[in-house]
């Protein structure tokens, strides 16, 4: 079976560097010549695990195959190093209660300049649940002994079993492969950068100083938010904004909300009174501001333009889908956050636009909705 295997458009083991700061964010240089599996085929790696690891008649392989796939798992959400994941001591760091994992640092003979120590990485309340749940079994329990000390070898043979029973080349399935794999996800899907840097244990002395104003806390608290959301499906993660309120300027009916992305983005919006008490806003309150597709503008060139939107962003078009009526268009900002913008087919065929044509994407402050997760 042959498959479709797409390009990374990141090199998670090293740090995004940053070219340069304006006004409306940065941009990060994103390397484009590597291969990684697609969130459909990290899926279909995951399902082949579980079939693996429930497929024998024996318990004791049975229970030998799940540590397998916990191994799987933690490297499949958290982005872990191999060496890593075989670290932690399961009863010890994986917090049901912070549903999270204590990665300890990598040790000073494999310790890697961009490794940050120990880090704590936020996981979904159903894989949280699932590996308790397997660690409360008796059976299970006592086959933990040595905990997850297993050669490192033999899980990548597994690894590498798992993705050919995929029909995907092995290399692509090795746990560095789905560590890549599982950071461009997360990018793709619009977590924001210095979350995933945060995550993977890279360092963030080169991040903007808009990360800075983020404690550790806050961006566990977002990390957190967008593991749930990524486990639940029931939001589009397109056109969202994750960060902290900086000014509130209350008048006699509306009030002005502007928030900073963690990003580094600044994102303005109008409320009336009632919902900014309603909704307990408040100065350095985390939220999330989304904005609908048709309500987003493009203007094509460099250099900012006049315009009495609020929101302005720079950025680069990456995909465009044409309808009969609408054509839709993905705008990836500097900061990895991608947009989307629906115009008539009609208006598309006067713009012009083609696929990597800079663009400036726009919308005002009344096209902005606020959420508190």
């Amino acid at each position: 079976m042959k498959s479709s295997i797409k390009k990374a458009q990141t090199e998670p083991d090293q740090p995004l560097s940053i070219l340069k700061n304006t006004d409306h964010g940065r941009n990060i240089s994103i390397p484009d010549d590597d291969q990684f599996l697609d969130s459909v085929q990290l899926n279909n790696l995951e399902q082949s695990f579980r079939e693996w690891a429930n497929g024998s008649s024996r318990v004791d392989v049975r229970l030998s195959r799940q540590r397998i796939l916990i191994v799987f798992l933690l490297i499949r959400y958290t982005g872990a190093k191999l060496n890593e994941a075989l670290a932690i001591n399961p009863f010890k760091d994986i917090n049901a209660e912070r549903q999270s994992v204590l990665f300890k640092s990598a040790g000073p003979a494999i310790k890697s300049e961009t490794d940050t120590g120990p880090r704590e990485v936020q996981i979904s309340e159903a894989l949280s649940r699932e590996i308790q749940t397997a660690l409360a079994d008796i059976s299970f329990k006592d086959s933990l002994q040595n905990l997850f000390d297993i050669d490192p070898g033999f899980v990548r043979r597994k690894f590498y079993e798992r993705a050919e029973a995929c029909g995907f080349p092995k290399r692509l399935g090795g746990p560095e492969m789905i560590r890549k794999a599982r950071a461009v996800e997360l990018m793709q899907a619009n977590m924001p950068l210095p979350a995933v840097q945060m995550m993977m244990g890279h360092s963030t002395l080169n991040l903007t100083s808009a990360y800075v104003s983020f404690s550790t806390d806050e961006i566990q608290q977002v990390t957190r938010l967008f593991m749930e959301r990524e486990s639940s499906r029931k939001t589009s993660a397109r056109n969202s904004f994750f960060g902290k309120i900086q000014t509130i300027q209350r008048g006699d009916i509306q009030a002005l909300v502007n928030l900073t992305t963690i990003g580094g983005h600044s994102v303005t919006t109008v409320i009336t009174n009632y919902s900014l008490d309603l909704l307990g806003l408040r100065e350095g309150r985390l939220i999330t501001a989304e904005v609908k597709a048709p309500w987003v503008t493009l203007q094509k060139g460099i250099e900012e333009p006049e315009s009495s939107a609020e929101n302005r962003f720079n950025g680069i078009i990456t995909r465009i889908t044409s309808g009969s009526v609408n054509t839709e268009y993905a705008v990836r900002i500097s900061d990895g956050t991608e947009l989307s913008a629906i115009i008539s087919t009609e208006s598309s065929r006067r713009l012009e636009f083609s696929k990597g044509d800079p663009v400036w994407a726009m919308f005002n402050c009344f096209a902005v909705v606020l959420h508190v997760d």
